[in-house]
């Protein structure tokens, strides 16, 4: 139980600007520092462009401008790309048309080019981003997967009620990154409270639990009838005569994911199995009869 506890502790730790549902949310520092990689990026393309410009004549020269949006796209997100594909657009115009060094179109054909490597840029760009949130999502949902599976494992070798909530609380802070509370309720009085993340639910977290337990739906921090709550509350029914469960996670108000209720229903549905299996443990009682 200890090095389950502990494990547990280390997924709980949150990671800097980690959002669990959606990957990793860039800071304003690393925003920025993808920003300025465009612009570099972009310079050295405007650098080889001029290059093979004043060397030979190659019609589709601006091609070059399209592999900063590409990479930016790809590595920063959609802001770089977008502004890598901005950037090129005018070093095409500023450098590469007549009349040079100035961003004054004399020719309609090369409005034209200009027009169309921004498309081109533009349309890159959401390609580029949409690859990456795939690829950010494929990998969330793996991680998500994986975290579900040793909750599942841990929590089936559990040999107590308290170890069960334990486990539970531990897991969901390590799948959402926010503070947990577990609560077991007999006949309507809560009887045991497992938090994780140093947020102690209130006289109005009850109030919010109970009622989530008794309507069977989620009770939203905020709103009517949890409108003093810090936690969305959802309720757990279990197959235990008497007893039930409650799921509270105190999500920031600006910062609550658009789709928790999946992973708390798998969650709270390996938990009622559990607590379930406690009281009535059918298998150990058979190998024992054995």
């Amino acid at each position: 139980m200890a090095d389950v506890e502990s494990k547990l502790q280390r997924d709980t730790t949150p990671m800097p600007d980690a959002d669990p549902l959606l990957g990793s949310a860039p800071s304003e520092a690393s925003a920025m520092a993808g920003y300025l990689a465009s612009f570099a990026m972009t310079v050295v393309a405007t650098v080889v462009a001029v290059g093979i410009d004043s060397g030979m004549t190659i019609p589709n020269v601006s091609l070059v401008f399209v592999v900063p949006v590409i990479i930016a796209g790809v590595t920063f997100g959609l802001g770089p790309s977008l502004f890598s594909a901005v950037l090129g657009a005018l070093a095409y115009n500023f450098f590469l048309t007549e009349p040079r060094y100035t961003l004054v179109v004399d020719d309609p054909a090369n409005i034209w080019a200009i027009c169309l490597l921004f498309l081109v840029g533009l349309i890159v760009s959401g390609i580029a981003f949409t690859s990456k949130r795939r690829a950010t999502d494929a990998a969330l949902l793996r991680r998500q997967a994986t975290m579900l599976q040793g909750y599942a494992r841990d929590v089936v070798a559990a040999d107590n009620t308290k170890a069960i909530v334990s486990i539970t609380s531990h897991a969901l802070a390590a799948l959402f990154q926010v503070p947990v509370v577990v609560m077991l309720v007999t006949e309507g009085e809560v009887v045991s409270v497992n938090g994780v993340g140093g947020v102690e639910p209130q006289e109005a977290d009850f109030e919010a639990a109970r009622s989530s337990l008794e309507m069977g739906t989620v009770a939203r921090a905020g709103i009517y009838p949890a409108l003093a709550s810090r936690f969305d509350f959802w309720p757990v029914a279990t197959a235990v005569g008497g007893q039930s469960a409650v799921i509270g996670l105190a999500f920031a108000p600006d910062e609550r994911p658009s789709a928790p209720d999946t992973l708390v229903d798998v969650v709270g549905s390996v938990l009622a199995l559990a607590l379930y299996n406690q009281h009535f443990p059918v298998g150990r009682d058979a190998s024992s009869a054995r």
